[in-house]
């Protein structure tokens, strides 16, 4: 799943539209932000300064900060601190900090409705650890071997299924013990669809460069396990991307062709198209498309339901995430406005004020923010206030909105 955060303030609610798009916008609804809260720390605001990381993101002094937005928690991860916030409310449940040696960072956070799945990158970058803790409390539960690029694929009070460096192993959380295990390189290129793991495989190994002739699917429920080859005589176009209400999506320079994860037969394709992400309420694929529209398709036929015309993106804005066929977008530069687009309206519903500074995220892991796929919730890191040294941020906050 992509999930790419929207940037938007408490102080950007603003009584009237600032640089409104198309018949019958308005200001931005009062419903649509949720919460904020402070956040500790010392933030770096991007612009140049020591430590920028050139793309004007807000980043705490002591490293990147993970955002997961899922069950009923918000979640952020910064350093070895993990703190757990009401998603419906943005209180406060518990913060905890994670023993680990000297070095070690937290590389991703994961909500599930019962717990959070904390990945933890050794001091030597080579190997990684995945905690599991309650999301009640944030007491610790157990903690499992993982690989670098693998991790918690599902999780739950009573199992977590993890991805290791030579297997993917679900574990009782109540015992530790195994619960099954099926081998599996931890480098290989994996998605998940529900219930299902697809993990690549090709001659060439999870390194070499040789195009994907199978797929592995394996039941994260019950470990069962097939083999899905790729159309007879031809192997699988290009990188697996994506999987979504059982079509498999493989992106290539040429374009995506999508699959059945039933039978591995070719459903559709789309030339010069580049895979952006699902909404799950509206069980569509958003494509990114010549001429910068972003079109819902069915991922089983390939055919149109919703789209964003590129007209409806104000200026070099982009949208970030669409839930329930609401698209949520944000202006380029250091006064770019965030926005909404209705698809099913086929209008821009409002605009914010101009931001003064663009605090955003935008990453596959959360980095900074994330989407929940159900209950329609954004949560971002922002910076509405640069301190007295700029580019440092003097109060960051943590913000919710309601898609």
């Amino acid at each position: 799943m992509l999930v790419i955060p929207l940037p938007v303030l408490a102080s950007d609610v603003a009584p009237h539209p600032v640089g409104c798009q198309g018949d019958g916008c308005h200001a931005l609804a009062a419903s649509a932000l949720r919460w904020t809260q402070p956040l500790p720390g010392y933030w770096h605001a991007g612009g140049g300064g020591a430590g920028d990381s050139g793309d004007g993101s807000t980043v705490p002094a002591s490293g990147q900060a993970l955002v997961a937005a899922g069950g009923k928690l918000a979640v952020v991860g910064i350093g070895l601190d993990v703190t757990g916030y009401d998603l419906a409310t943005g209180h406060r449940r518990w913060q905890v900090t994670l023993a680990a040696p000297p070095g070690a960072v937290i590389m991703s956070v994961r909500a599930w409705p019962d717990v959070v799945t904390v990945g933890l990158l050794a001091p030597d970058g080579r190997s990684r650890t995945e905690a599991v803790l309650s999301a009640r409390d944030g007491r610790e539960l157990r903690r499992y071997p993982a690989a670098v690029y693998g991790g918690a694929v599902a999780a739950s009070a009573a199992a977590t299924v993890v991805i290791g460096a030579s297997a993917v192993t679900s574990y009782g959380n109540a015992t530790g013990q195994v619960r099954w295990r099926r081998a599996a390189g931890g480098a290989e290129p994996w998605r998940v669809d529900g219930q299902t793991l697809y993990l690549a495989e090709s001659p060439g190994g999870a390194l070499g460069s040789s195009p994907v002739t199978a797929l592995r699917v394996v039941d994260l429920g019950t470990g069962a396990e097939r083999t899905l080859s790729s159309p007879i005589g031809s192997p699988f176009s290009g990188t697996l991307a994506l999987a979504t209400d059982g079509a498999v999506l493989f992106a290539a320079p040429a374009g995506v062709t999508a699959y059945s994860g039933s039978t591995g037969g070719e459903l559709w394709s789309a030339a010069g198209a580049v895979p952006e992400g699902t909404d799950p309420a509206a069980r569509l694929v958003y494509l990114a498309e010549a001429g910068g529209t972003l079109g819902g398709v069915d991922p089983l036929t390939g055919r149109a339901r919703a789209v964003v015309p590129a007209s409806a993106v104000p200026g070099d804005g982009a949208v970030y995430v669409v839930r329930g066929g609401t698209a949520f977008g944000l202006d380029a530069g250091a006064s770019g406005a965030a926005w909404e687009y209705a698809t099913r309206a086929g209008r821009v519903s409002w605009t914010s004020a101009g931001l003064p500074w663009p605090h955003f995220y935008a990453d596959v892991s959360g980095l900074g923010g994330s989407a929940a796929e159900a209950g329609g919730t954004v949560v971002v890191t922002a910076c509405p206030r640069l301190g007295a040294t700029a580019p440092f941020c003097a109060d960051p906050e943590l913000v919710a909105f309601a898609l």
